[in-house]
């Protein structure tokens, strides 16, 4: 009996049906990504910074669309006071090609990104951290050398209509943060599209 069950967890594991990532509290894994600008961007290159607001993102998904100017917005606000915003496409882009690092280059400049916005070119940050959506929401904070996991989830109650939120997620947490608090909540559920991988 205790085979069967293995074989069936093994089997789970490798259908990816259990999600593995990141919990609130671990330490975030650097990476080096090429940025819109032909740059390589790392965590470590924020070395004043007191945390990042790693925002899993695209550029088809609606709800990433949605979600834009409210992301530009938070990094107006927010990388003043230590924590940036910096963006990462998950996304393979032969399955989704609205999505290549050329039509990235387009985004940006189209949108004005004041933060970078990376390719994950590999598809190999995503699964570390444990991203499933876009828009999915990593809040890091600077802890001496490290970035340990914060606050992971969506960045507020609706994508719909900016103007209609009633609980701003992120922001609160960052907030938190910044008054020496912990979040509260640390989880919630992100809403999104699926990240995008050949099957």
């Amino acid at each position: 009996m205790k085979r069967i069950l293995l074989v069936m967890m093994l089997g789970l594991f490798s259908t990816g049906l259990i999600a593995q990532g990141y919990e609130v509290g671990d330490v975030a894994t650097d990476f080096r990504l090429l940025n819109v600008d032909g740059n390589y961007v790392s965590l470590s290159d924020y070395e004043d910074a007191k945390g990042i607001v790693l925002i899993f993102s695209c550029n088809h998904c609606p709800y990433v669309v949605a979600y834009e100017d409210r992301m530009i917005e938070l990094h107006n606000r927010y990388a003043p006071k230590g924590f940036p915003v910096v963006a990462v496409n998950p996304n393979d882009s032969i399955v989704v090609p609205a999505d290549s690092y050329t039509k990235m280059i387009e985004r940006a400049a189209e949108k004005n990104f004041p933060f970078a916005y990376l390719l994950d070119a590999d598809q190999a940050v995503f699964p570390v951290y444990g991203a499933t959506r876009t828009p999915h929401i990593f809040l890091l904070e600077k802890v001496e050398d490290e970035f340990i996991v914060a606050y992971i989830g969506a960045i507020d109650d609706n994508f719909r209509d900016a103007s209609a939120v009633e609980e701003p997620y992120l922001a609160n947490a960052i907030d938190a943060l910044l008054a020496g608090r912990r979040p509260d909540p640390v989880f919630t559920r992100a809403i999104g599209c699926t990240i995008k991988v050949q099957q």
